[in-house]
């Protein structure tokens, strides 16, 4: 599993009682790999952007319940993963079929000609379907077990795997291999 960027204990601990300006800290050393990982689940920049301040109004909310049993990095990456998936099941699977268009990807990847490949691999990604693109990034991208993805989807671990199995034949398709 990838991590988050580090962020001192007594940054942690000063934010979970109250101080903004150690939050605004965690938030600092945070948000990027917050974003990625919101920008990779949704296949949209802008709903990535709303989803990851979502996500840390949700860290102010929690921060007091986190006890260390983990990584802080591995505590944030977890509720940002409940807050997509909350907010996916909240919108509904039409809105979630949405593809991004060529822009918005040039948008969220550069303009420079050496993404082509990458480019091709994320609008691939884009156009799995929800289920299947959740899994596949959660599995491939992410590093989760599908131990663990079927317990965040409410799915079983089987389940999980042909999800997983589905979108990489998909993928090959879509990119031709």
């Amino acid at each position: 599993m990838t991590q988050l960027d580090s962020v001192p204990a007594d940054d942690v601990a000063l934010a979970a009682s109250g101080d903004r300006r150690a939050f605004e800290r965690v938030y600092r050393a945070n948000v990027n790999r917050v974003f990625a990982v919101c920008v990779r689940m949704s296949g949209d920049r802008m709903r990535a952007e709303e989803l990851t301040q979502d996500v840390f109004v949700r860290v102010w909310e929690k921060l007091p319940l986190f006890r260390g049993e983990s990584a802080f990095s591995t505590w944030v990456h977890r509720l940002a993963v409940n807050v997509i998936l909350n907010a996916r099941k909240a919108e509904g699977r039409e809105r979630s079929r949405r593809e991004p268009d060529g822009e918005e990807m040039l948008e969220a990847r550069g303009s420079s000609p050496h993404h082509g490949d990458r480019m091709d691999l994320e609008k691939a990604i884009a156009t799995l379907p929800p289920g299947a693109r959740r899994v596949f990034v959660l599995h491939d991208v992410e590093g989760y077990t599908h131990e663990e993805i079927a317990e965040m989807l409410g799915v079983t671990a089987g389940g999980s795997k042909a999800q997983l199995h589905r979108a990489r034949m998909l993928l090959r398709e879509a990119l031709g291999r």
